[in-house]
């Protein structure tokens, strides 16, 4: 793997989250759990937690905060309502709040795996990789093959430069779970970063040919082919999601890192972030 190729993939990985930070839309469906109806649990409970889970899958923040927190009123050990309202402030940016509701989650049903899930993901926004590659490792001794975990699992070995065990598990993980979307994207992804774009192009056409694609395996493969040289496919897979000019900056972008892996250059550091639809790693189920 040339060098180039990880200091890039520690630029854009460090792009796409700051992305993230800053609100940048995404077709991600924050980690809700199906539950089953307990018999101490009342029925007006049950019901209000599920219209939280649509409100939120929804975008309807103040809905969703406004049921969970009755939830959590109502139950203050409540792990589907603190789980929510993490899941609530994960969504609008705010990780260490939500970290906090992942975590009393945690301490109350240990085995429950929604909390977990939530906590390696604001562990992987946090950087902290180990944390999170521990995490997710505790959520598989709990649901083996579970497809949400072992994609997580891969995005935080990836984030940490181990591109070959991340390609490794999500391709023994696609084999439990074929067809897998997050899995398939991160694999996209990290084949591409490693210095394999012509791989991670192929994975994710096998993705992105689907109507119903999110627009995070569109914009890793317009990366994957703009790091080819093939300006013209990626501007045109680009184009379904971003404005004219948004496409221009990031054809612009495919150009100064084809430039610098050229010359054995560090990546360029002074990008537009909020202009370029860089690469991002599926850490929640995407619709």
């Amino acid at each position: 793997m040339k060098p180039s190729i990880q200091r890039r993939a520690g630029l854009v990985c460090a792009i796409a989250l700051l992305c993230a930070a800053a609100g940048c839309t995404t077709s991600v469906r924050q980690v809700t759990d199906t539950r089953p109806v307990l018999r101490n649990s009342a029925p007006s409970t049950i019901s209000e937690l599920r219209i939280a889970d649509t409100a939120l899958e929804s975008n309807n923040f103040d809905l969703a905060t406004s049921l969970y927190e009755k939830a959590v009123q109502a139950d203050p050990k409540s792990v589907p309502g603190l789980t929510g309202l993490g899941n609530t402030l994960y969504a609008v940016g705010d990780y260490t709040r939500a970290g906090v509701y992942y975590q009393r989650a945690s301490q109350i049903d240990p085995k429950a795996t929604p909390p977990l899930i939530g906590i390696a993901r604001v562990a992987i926004h946090q950087r902290r990789f180990d944390d999170a590659i521990a995490t997710y490792k505790r959520v598989l001794t709990i649901t083996p093959n579970d497809p949400l975990a072992c994609a997580g699992l891969g995005a935080a070995l990836d984030l940490s430069g181990d591109h070959a065990h991340a390609q490794a598990l999500l391709r023994a993980a696609l084999q439990a779970n074929p067809g897998d979307p997050m899995l398939s994207v991160n694999l996209g992804l990290s084949l591409t970063l490693a210095g394999d774009p012509r791989q991670g192009a192929n994975v994710l056409l096998d993705v992105t040919r689907f109507p119903a694609a999110p627009p995070q395996a569109r914009q890793n493969l317009a990366l994957a082919y703009g790091l080819l040289g093939n300006d013209d496919a990626a501007a045109a897979i680009l184009s379904r999601d971003l404005p004219k000019s948004s496409v221009q900056d990031n054809l612009r972008f495919y150009e100064l890192q084809r430039a610098r892996d050229g010359q054995g250059a560090q990546p360029v550091k002074s990008v537009a972030v909020s202009a370029i639809a860089t690469p991002r790693v599926q850490t929640a189920s995407v619709k």
